[in-house]
């Protein structure tokens, strides 16, 4: 603990003029850092996000309306000086932002009371591998259950509903935890609970794809690919500062509150997103750009419907074969990182034995994360992406971790600071350079492509990736006994491999910048074309 501790306060004091500014945010300066970020990302809007929707339909002023235009001018350039969809988009971000504050809350609430010896399964080591093998079938089954609202309620109705019955999973699991906990009760001599904190923290691992990926799916089908390369770096920075914002608070949180009712934050923001996400949805609907459901292929709707979501699956990685390299990519990143994260865990669960103070050093680790993710997002990522073809990034992220992942398996007792510095890599990575990458895939697809393949692969094949691993983990423990920090370091080495060439395989399907901008064209030539007929 006072190993990170330092590392943290050395790069605040030693470190470069933006990354001393970003670590305010655990230091007061949160409001200025995320005001400035906002300001800043509006304000750019104005040169690159296109002004106005898709489909125009009021007329240009006449010449002889020229000069009342031309007075009228000045009075609305505080309403015209960002086109409609960059309000979108800006609003979506601010949806997503609010979403990661209410999950980086939960995050470290839900690993210390899963690890904890009282509400939790902190005695068996083999119980956090065994739990993440449930987050696959978890996340199957939100997947099912939102393919059906998606069919029904549409892209809109899909995230405002699904948005509230993540909200009140959390909201309802933190009250009863708290209820179970004052009253001591008991279900068949177990702490009752173990029976919420366990499912809450599968859930927990599971609910956050679902709702990203359709955060990603609209500000994708808003943005060309140009735009999407300069913007989603700024974008995705704006959810790494209120995340760090959570992280950094959570310990005084829960000094004030309690651990348990702590989680009701994460249902409070997650309600609040409901009404940016709404003003992006109406702001699209009303300018002719929200995305909008196409059929391919059969146009039996009812035999479309009943087609299961495998099929459905296998039809789109047929069809599109970059998806195809982009799930295996996947299942091989989340191998990694759930390796790298029960190593952490383990090695934390012996550190650090209280259970406040394990979850409030868990939310400033991970705040930690997103400040320096933040800096790569703003700074660092977007003018270098502008340069440097998205197919090379793919090869060059596997490499740098693998640096470190290869350095904590020369270790035979890896340290608590070797650990977290190579899972702090690691989701640095993810959350800054992966991140980036994954959704620029997306930019120039159709919608189905876009969307069910989103969810197809951002919720279900991220989450595989983490229960089949822990499968395997959990058949290990079973046959051999309980794995050591340098096993698991090794491991994960050697998964680090198959990242890197799966990684590789993905970039030669990566189109170039140039080729990705002509296809997202040649999609918006497509749907103006039908809209005509």
């Amino acid at each position: 603990m006072l190993e990170i501790s330092g590392l943290v306060n050395t790069v605040g004091t030693n470190g470069s003029p933006v990354l001393q500014h970003a670590l305010s945010i655990g230091r007061g300066g949160a409001v200025v850092v995320a005001a400035s970020a906002l300001s800043s990302i509006v304000s750019s809007a104005v040169e690159d996000l296109p002004r106005g929707g898709a489909t125009n339909k009021k007329a240009a002023p006449s010449k002889k309306n020229k000069a009342v235009a031309v007075k009228k001018s000045p009075k609305t350039t505080a309403e015209s000086w960002i086109g409609p969809r960059g309000k979108a988009v800006f609003f979506m971000a601010v949806a997503m932002s609010l979403h990661y504050l209410g999950y980086s809350l939960a995050r470290p609430i839900t690993i210390s009371l899963f690890t904890s010896e009282t509400s939790g399964y902190g005695k068996y080591a083999a119980a956090f591998p065994f739990a993440m093998a449930f987050v696959s079938p978890m996340s199957l089954g939100l997947l099912l259950g939102y393919g059906r609202v998606l069919d029904q309620h549409g892209p809109r109705g899909a995230l405002i509903r699904s948005t509230i019955f993540c909200a009140t999973v959390v909201s309802a699991s933190a009250i009863a935890i708290n209820l179970f906990e004052a009253y001591g009760t008991l279900i068949m001599k177990v702490p009752a609970a173990k029976f919420v904190s366990g499912p809450l923290f599968v859930f927990r691992e599971s609910y956050v794809q679902l709702l990203t990926t359709q955060y990603w799916s609209f500000m994708a089908s808003a943005l060309t690919p140009t735009q999407s390369a300069k913007w989603f770096g700024p974008i995705a920075g704006l959810t790494s500062i209120t995340s760090a914002i959570a992280g950094f608070a959570v310990s005084d949180i829960i000094d004030s509150i309690g651990i348990s009712f702590s989680l009701l934050g994460t249902g409070v923001t997650l309600l609040v997103s409901i009404f940016a996400a709404n003003m992006a949805y109406a702001i699209s609907e009303e300018h002719g750009f929200s995305p909008v459901a196409k059929k391919h292929g059969s146009n039996n709707k009812q035999q479309e419907q009943q087609m299961g979501m495998f099929e459905k699956a296998a039809k789109l990685f047929a069809r599109v074969p970059v998806l195809l390299k982009l799930f295996i990519e996947i299942l091989a990143s989340q191998g990694l990182a759930t390796i790298l994260n029960v190593a952490f865990v383990a090695r934390l669960a012996r550190s650090i034995p209280n259970d406040a103070e394990r979850a409030g050093w868990v939310g400033k680790f991970f705040s930690t994360i997103n400040v320096i993710s933040m800096v790569l997002q703003f700074g660092i990522l977007p003018p270098l992406l502008s340069i440097v073809e998205p197919r090379i990034m793919w090869r060059i992220v596997p490499f740098i971790a693998m640096m470190f992942t290869s350095f904590q398996a020369s270790q035979p007792d890896p340290t608590l600071y070797i650990v977290s510095a190579t899972l702090l890599v690691m989701k640095v990575l993810e959350y800054s350079a992966r991140r980036m990458l994954d959704e620029m895939v997306y930019v120039p697809l159709d919608f189905e492509s876009r969307f069910v393949g989103k969810e197809v692969i951002g919720v279900f094949g991220y989450r595989f990736g983490k229960s089949l691993m822990s499968l395997g983990l959990s058949g290990i423990t079973a046959l051999f006994g309980d794995m050591g920090i340098q096993e698991y370091s090794i491991l994960g080495a050697g998964i680090n491999v198959l990242w890197f060439w799966a990684s590789w395989s993905l970039s030669n399907e990566v189109p170039t910048r140039k080729e990705a901008e002509e296809i997202y064209q040649q999609q918006r030539s497509k749907k103006r074309g039908g809209g005509k007929r």
